[in-house]
């Protein structure tokens, strides 16, 4: 048996080497996912969000009203992105998501305050996601004694030196007791499909090409279209009794209520479970094997599941990474998936996250459909 030698372990290192330069995609992928891991831990993620959206209820204004909202606003948590008298015109925009905290100054406050009655101001936070404003809750603990500072002076002097002029009453709603699975187990559902659908899908023309019967496929009378659903069919079938078996282990295991209607989240999730079959097929005509189509589900899974506010909060991300996000259909189901869970969202509240899934859907099934005809020639 001859000995170790050098120059085969060179000629050995050497084809190894040409092989992996040649397959474009997985090289790519080993020098890609490293970069996109660095970027987004290290400049997209983080878990002490600032400037979250806030609407400011008041029923008068004056230098009081003005003093309390700028001194939200210094505390760097709390952004007010809108001011109105109508509490019903806030809590629908609670409801929405489209503000994290609502906070009400009641009638004749000032009035209150000067007579030292110490009025209450009503702070209503979206607490589906405890971690995006388990900080901004904390902020406000200071601000009764500080906010007015400017103005308890001269006659009113006297009230600065007692206890603080007003009181916060902070509720937290669709949580109040602040658990996470209220958060994560929704956001499980969104995240679980992801996952399994750009999967099975990815495989789906990619084993026809390894198992040598891909041939046979094209040429049959079939459409793409039709060759498109009919891969996609059996995998829906498979994407609702994972989400049957979620369900169950949410309100058997974990207590995770059902406020809205069972009929329109599985409606919700239809739309979403296609959203993600698209991509999937879209990667089973760009993959040339198993192996690429399982590479792409994993670049397009990680994105998803560090941008979408299911890991981390959303609001805490840069702006350039929410933009990234936005794209992305399991931030808009997320949002879905908790409302109507949590918050009791009818198709009036949801609709705003609706419209981007299907636009993500028309897109992806497009670009899987000229792939296809591609590869017709």
């Amino acid at each position: 048996m001859p000995g170790f030698s050098w120059g085969r372990l060179l000629a050995m290192f050497i084809k190894e080497l040409q092989q992996m330069l040649r397959d474009r995609l997985t090289f790519a992928m080993a020098v890609g996912v490293p970069v996109l891991q660095l970027v987004l831990f290290g400049y997209a993620i983080n878990t002490d969000p600032k400037r979250l959206p806030t609407v400011l209820v008041v029923a008068e204004g004056g230098p009081m009203a003005r003093s309390l909202a700028a001194a939200l606003q210094n505390t760097g948590y709390f952004q007010i992105v809108q001011t109105t008298t109508s509490q019903a015109r806030a809590q629908d925009l609670v409801e929405r998501g489209q503000v994290q905290f609502m906070v009400v100054i009641p009638p004749e406050f000032v009035r209150a305050v000067v007579r030292g009655e110490r009025p209450a101001v009503l702070v209503s936070v979206d607490a589906t996601d405890p971690a995006a404003s388990g900080n901004a809750i904390a902020a406000l603990a200071a601000l009764p004694a500080l906010a007015l500072a400017r103005e308890l002076v001269g006659p009113l002097a006297a009230l600065a030196q007692g206890p603080a002029p007003f009181e916060l009453r902070v509720q937290r709603r669709y949580n109040p007791e602040g658990l996470s699975r209220l958060n994560i187990v929704p956001g499980l559902i969104g995240t679980i499909l992801t996952m399994t659908m750009v999967m099975l899908t990815g495989l789906a023309m990619t084993r026809e090409r390894e198992r040598g019967t891909l041939e046979n496929l094209l040429a049959t009378p079939l459409r793409p279209i039709e060759v498109m659903l009919g891969k996609i069919g059996p995998c829906v079938l498979i994407g609702y009794l994972q989400l049957g078996v979620v369900l169950l282990a949410a309100w058997g295991l974990f207590e995770v209520p059902m406020v809205g209607s069972l009929g329109l989240l599985m409606a919700m999730i239809g739309v979403f479970m296609l959203a993600n079959l698209g991509v999937g097929f879209c990667f089973s005509t760009l993959a040339r094997n198993q192996l690429q189509a399982m590479q792409m589900t994993f670049f397009f899974f990680l994105p998803s599941m560090l941008l979408s506010g299911f890991m981390f909060p959303f609001r805490g991300m840069p702006g350039w990474a929410q933009q990234l996000g936005e794209i992305l259909p399991l931030t808009h189901f997320l949002r879905i998936v908790r409302g109507i869970m949590l918050k009791g969202n009818g198709l009036a509240e949801v609709a705003d996250e609706l419209w981007p899934m299907l636009g993500f859907l028309a897109a992806a099934a497009a670009l899987a459909m000229l792939r296809y005809r591609r590869t017709l020639d």
